[in-house]
């Protein structure tokens, strides 16, 4: 019979996940906590997380790094909207300057953990990815910051006839470097945030670049470099005009998002005379640009310089509105009756999710369904003790939510330091109404949103959108409240698991 894992480390808290959420939470635990140790698993062998492991053409951010970069470190790059290898440059410049780069475990894969009433530790499963030898962690906290990605399988329709083409066929997750594209017609299938950017980087070198879109999705040009920033940064200096610009661009983002959700239809045809205007005279702005939804029901695409209306004005990329009927030996068969000759093609059909990163949780071996929990203000789960996770916003810049969210945690931390607790959980009443915790259109949510955890219909039970409303909630309100119960190790018997008394329900 073979012998259990070896517990390599005890640890106060396990961070999974060395990304820009992972890497922002062991910031905030050096900063406010730095008695407490730590370690970060990180399943690949590089940090960075998406901006490591995406290596497609023009990947960029599709939001300005003042509001996407961290609170507390200036972006000082010329770049408002940036590049994929000054992003991951200055997220492993934060990781160096924080002692995090000898903290992080590279090639552990946290396969699942267990909770242990008795001791108010996880058991964390882990797997090296790189030996595949099994390990086991042992910790007080685990603060989940590896998004709702699933990092080794994009997202793929059946298409008809696949195996029929003669070219590559090449998702963007799995993008081969080797690729050659130049010369080469290329048919890009998709209209989200992944295809406007390969679009008009493509098409720079390519033939000719089709996006085929069956839907459209909204596209709005936005400055690759900001101005005022560079003028706040030079009149008041690096940090205050950080912070300056932040602050300004956060009021802009709540200021679309809200303006959006309150007028749709002005929005609607804001948005379209912004395309029609980087557009050919004439062109069929409403075919391939003018969505069947209304914005911000799925988020805004965005477009640096509005580069991909240029290729288009051009003549090096073009767009397409069709269904697929099959793939050709030549190329895609419209429903049109149409065939998009191709060399190659891209399927930027979007991304499979997989929330923590597919570890399984249990409290005394008695596995945690995650569809029976509901998140209590975006950073925990009801009824799972001393768990933790971060997931930023979708219609605003994601790091936004998690310096919040991060925040909140370290305050937890200090409240159960103070009071010599051992375990937290929220405890949500059985007969709140509940809803999916992700509320989109978007097709990699509603593929998915039966398996993942659900929100309330009020704060602190729902998974809020909002800057200003999380900023009260998780940096200004109160820690206890009537919904937190906290406890400390005791024998007796009286506690929700074995070994745990609670002893506060405030």
């Amino acid at each position: 019979m073979p012998s259990a894992p070896v517990v390599v480390e005890d640890l106060d808290v396990l961070i999974i996940g060395a990304g820009i959420s992972g890497i922002g939470a062991g910031h905030y635990l050096t900063t406010q906590h730095p008695t407490k140790s730590f370690a970060i698993l990180e399943a690949r062998g590089a940090s960075g997380g998406t901006w490591d492991l995406f290596r497609y053409p023009g990947i960029r951010s599709d939001s300005d790094l003042y509001t996407f970069g961290y609170e507390f470190k200036p972006w000082l790059d010329e770049d408002s909207i940036a590049s994929a290898d000054r992003i991951l440059e200055y997220l492993r410049e934060t990781a160096t300057e924080n002692g995090l780069d000898s903290r992080i475990r590279f090639h552990h894969k946290a396969i699942g953990a267990d909770w242990s009433s008795a001791q108010a530790r996880w058991l964390v499963d882990v797997e090296r990815t790189d030996t595949g030898e099994r390990l086991r962690f042992r910790t007080r906290w685990i603060f989940n910051a590896g998004g709702y990605y699933r990092y080794d399988q994009g997202f793929t329709p059946h298409f008809k006839g696949r195996e029929r083409f003669h070219g590559p066929i090449v998702h963007p997750q799995d993008w081969d470097d080797n690729l050659d594209y130049a010369g080469k017609r290329v048919v890009v299938i998709g209209s989200g945030a992944t295809a406007v950017t390969l679009v008009p980087a493509m098409a720079r070198t390519a033939a000719h670049v089709t996006m085929l879109q069956r839907t459209p999705s909204y596209i709005l040009p936005v400055p690759k470099r900001d101005a005022i920033a560079a003028v706040l940064m030079k009149v008041f200096g690096e940090e205050r005009g950080y912070a300056m610009t932040r602050s300004k661009n956060i009021a802009m983002q709540r200021g679309i998002y809200r303006s959006c959700q309150r007028s749709p239809k002005a929005a609607r045809r804001l948005i379209r005379k912004v395309n029609a205007r980087r557009l050919t005279p004439g062109f069929p702005v409403d075919e391939h640009f003018n969505p069947p939804y209304n914005p911000w029901d799925q988020r805004l695409c965005a477009v640096p310089n509005g580069d991909l209306f240029q290729a288009i004005r051009e003549g090096t990329a073009s767009v397409v509105t069709d269904r697929i009927i099959s793939f050709t030996e030549n190329g895609v068969l419209l429903g049109s009756g149409t065939e998009l000759e191709a060399d190659i093609i891209v399927t930027a059909t979007g991304l499979n999710l997989q929330l923590f990163g597919g570890m399984y949780l249990s409290i005394d071996h008695r596995p945690v369904a995650l569809t029976e929990t509901v998140t209590y203000r975006g950073v925990m789960l009801s009824g799972v003790p001393n768990f933790a996770f971060a997931i930023g916003y979708q219609s605003a810049s994601w790091t936004l939510k998690v310096g919040l969210l991060c925040e909140y945690f370290c305050r937890l931390l200090t409240h159960l330091d103070a009071n010599g607790y051992d375990a937290v959980w929220p405890v949500a009443n059985p007969d709140m109404p509940t809803q999916p915790m992700m509320n989109s259109s978007a097709g990699y949510i509603q593929r998915s949103a039966s398996q993942l955890p659900k929100q309330g219909p009020e704060t602190p039970w729902l998974m809020s959108k909002d800057f200003r409303a999380d900023r009260k909630l998780l940096r200004e309100s109160d820690i206890v409240d009537q919904f937190l119960h906290f406890s400390h190790l005791s024998g007796g018997a009286e506690a929700p698991w074995a070994g745990i008394r609670e002893v506060e329900a405030a």
